[in-house]
Parts: structure tokens; C-alpha cells; sequence
């Protein structure tokens, strides 16, 4: 198994599949009602609905970057208050997460290892890093979620 192999499997192993860690963005996210991701149970923390966001943020952001384009993160970091908390809303939110995941499956399923090395100018970080740096985030994040979801 090469290494873009074996990082696309951790990917996707976080997503919708076996991780280490045992829980998945899917498995965790398909027991939320809409109601419940957009529940803010501690005032002062992000609802699961805007991680979920910011996730979706994130992980388009660093694909760009990964794709030798220069992005900036906006002044936001991703986190934006959920005005639409409807069940259809909540679905294109989802569909939207999923869709991130797809657009990196297809990417890592014909990354040339070499760019590995590539350096990507705003961040001063190289493609490798950013990767898992990604991957990093998303359970970090996934572990907030784990959390608030036991609280609403």
C-alpha cells in the first residue's frame, strides 16, 4: 500500500468507517436530529451544526491548498451562526460533508506522492502536512461532536 493509499484509508476510515478511535463523522452525525445540531447547550461553545460547518470549510480549504492554489481562511475561521435550522437545511448540510469527502477520495486516488514535498506558500506547510493536518482536525472536532451530542 503506498502512503496516499494508506491516507486515503485513514480518511475514509474517520468518515464512514473503522478508526482506531472507534466512533466516525457518519456514525456520529446520523443519530442528530437537526434540532439537536443546531442545540447549543453551553452558551459559550460552537452547536455541532457550525463544527460541522467549519469542517466543511476546512477541509475545502486545505484541498485547495493542496491543489496549488493560495487560500485564505476567512475572518470567521469557518464558524458562522446557522439561521436555517430546518430538517432540509440540516440534510444539505450533511450532503454537503459528504460531498468534501468524495472530492478527497477522488483527489488522493490520483495523488502523485512527489507533491508530498510541495510547499504550499501561504502556510509555509508542505502538502503532507496539510493532509494530515486535515485528517488531524476532523477528529479533533469529531470529539466535540461526541460530546455535545451527549448533552442535547
Amino acid at each position: 500500500m503506498t502512503e496516499a493509499e494508506r491516507i486515503a484509508k485513514s480518511f475514509e476510515d474517520l468518515f464512514n468507517g473503522n478508526p482506531g478511535i472507534f466512533v466516525t463523522l457518519v456514525g456520529t452525525l446520523e443519530n442528530i436530529t437537526h434540532t439537536q445540531a443546531s442545540a447549543r447547550p453551553y452558551p459559550k461553545l460552537h452547536s455541532i451544526w457550525e463544527i460541522v460547518n467549519h469542517l466543511i470549510g476546512w477541509r475545502l480549504n486545505v484541498l485547495e491548498r493542496v491543489q496549488g492554489n493560495v487560500v485564505k481562511a476567512p475572518e470567521n475561521n469557518y464558524f458562522a451562526s446557522i439561521e436555517d435550522t430546518s430538517l432540509s437545511a440540516w440534510n444539505e448540510t450533511l450532503a454537503q460533508l459528504k460531498d468534501s469527502q468524495l472530492l478527497w477520495a477522488d483527489f488522493l486516488k490520483t495523488f502523485n506522492e512527489q507533491d508530498f514535498e510541495k510547499v504550499n506558500d501561504r502556510s509555509n506547510l508542505n502538502y503532507y502536512e496539510h493532509i494530515q493536518g486535515i485528517i488531524q482536525h476532523d477528529a479533533y472536532h469529531l470529539g466535540q461532536i461526541v460530546i455535545l451530542a451527549k448533552s442535547v
